[in-house]
Order: C-alpha cells, then structure tokens, then sequence
C-alpha cells in the first residue's frame, strides 16, 4: 500500500508526547511522505524541528494561515519572504487562503496576503496548499487572474459543491485534498467525487483534526489516512491500492518530488 499525507501538523503540541510513534505508526500503514503546512511565525521553529528530525519524510512549507492575518500581518510577511530567501528546502507556499467563518474583521487583509502568497509561489516556482471557510469566492476572485499562469497546488480540505470543483479544476495544475471529512455520515462529499477525477485527488488528514470514521472523536494522526483511503476506494469503486497509487502519484506530481 502506498500513501502520502499531503497535510498534517504533527509539529503541534498535540504530538510533544509520541511524535516517534505516530510516525512509526504512519510508516506502518504505507505512508511514504508526510506534508507539513506552517501557520505563522510562532510555529516555524516546532516545524523545523519535526522535519529535520524526520528528514525525507516529513516534508516542510511556509505560509502566513489566513486565521492568523490581522494588523500585524505586513511583519508575519517579512518573515515568511525571509524563511523564502534562507537556504531552507520549502515544497510549497501554504497554509494560505481565507477563512471567514469565525470573523470576517480582516477581510480585505487576507484578500491582500493571499495574493501576495500567490505571487511568491510563482516566483519561487511553488505550489500553493489553499484554505477555504465560507470564503470560496473571495479566493477564487483573488485566483481567476492566474488563471492562465503556471500557478499549481491543492484546495486542501474540500468541503464544497460540484460546481465549486469545477471551477477549482479550472486551473490545470490544481489538485482537491480530501480528508477524514469524506466518512462523515451527513457528508455530501461522496456524490461530489464522482464528478472529479481520480487523477485531481490527494489524500490529506489536517492532523490533529478532523478524524476520519471509525475514530472520530479522537486526535488525528498520519495513519488514519489509511481510513480516508478506503472510503475513497469504495466510492470510486477501485483497489485500495490502485487508489494509493494514482492519489500518491498525484501529490508527488503537484510537490514536483515525481520521478
């Protein structure tokens, strides 16, 4: 069985405990690569640190989170074109995005850091891992110009409607990141892949968040994508491995690791 977690924080608190076990877990199902998205500055360092001590398997971005963007947000910017511009192996400008969900306070603020993010991915040549609450035509109206443009990545944890997948895979180097969110019982999720491709999906966990069925409740880790696998599977009514395969394939290809 072959897999990657194309997002997951295991640098947070959540694992200072067994960070070595739940990586030992991760192998053990098949994980082969671990993706590791920043939030802001206060957790570079703790990222770092989990992915030099997992070196070519855990897997490092940088990012500003759009939940973390308020006034300050032009110093959190400087440091993340510094983190840019060190000798740091960066796969990806991420965790970027909006989330309007809890306050939209900062609206016009993370319109302006998204696109700044946007044009440090093409600069740098990058992909972008995009967050999105309640906020899917803001980002797509800050994206549309680059539509014709080398821009890639993935809307990670995709929660939408068909027709917002539609418009995401408008852009041909954009990949959909499913999560544990896909074996929720009310999720419409299920119908919304069959219109996609295979070929456009990345399995993810947002770990420590959002476990999939059947340990929903508890913390969530990399192995669990192995849960999220299956009901992928199921839906698409392929192997588990045939899955693992083209889904990994897929995360190599965006991450530019394919070879």
């Amino acid at each position: 069985m072959r897999l990657i977690d194309t997002h997951s924080h295991l640098f947070l608190e959540e694992f200072s405990e067994d960070l070595p076990q739940v990586i030992e877990r991760a192998r053990a199902v098949g994980v082969t690569h671990i993706f590791m998205p920043n939030i802001d500055s206060t957790t570079i360092d703790a990222m770092l640190s989990a992915c030099d001590a997992y070196k070519g398997y855990c897997f490092p971005m940088i990012g500003l989170h759009p939940t973390s963007v308020n006034t300050d947000y032009k110093k959190e910017l400087d440091i993340v074109v510094r983190e840019l511009e060190s000798s740091r192996e960066y796969v990806a400008i991420g965790e970027i995005g909006m989330d309007l969900y809890w306050d939209k306070t900062f609206l016009k603020e993370q319109q302006i850091v998204l696109d700044r993010q946007v044009n440090w991915a093409l600069e740098y040549d990058l992909p972008v891992v995009i967050h999105c609450r309640d906020a899917f035509d803001y980002i797509y109206k800050v994206l549309e110009p680059y539509k014709n443009s080398r821009l890639k990545g993935i809307f990670h944890s995709f929660t939408g409607t068909i027709e917002e997948a539609a418009r995401i895979l408008e852009f041909p180097g954009f990949f959909i990141g499913i999560n544990g969110v896909v074996t929720f019982k009310k999720s419409h999720l299920p119908e919304v892949l069959l219109k996609i491709p295979l070929e456009k999906i990345v399995l993810e966990t947002d770990s420590p968040y959002l476990t999939p069925v059947p340990n929903r409740g508890k913390r969530n880790e990399s192995a669990n994508v192995k849960d999220t696998l299956m009901k992928v599977s199921e839906i698409y009514r392929m192997s588990p491995e045939a899955v693992g395969n083209v889904t990994s394939e897929n995360a190599l290809k965006v991450f530019g690791m394919l070879k």
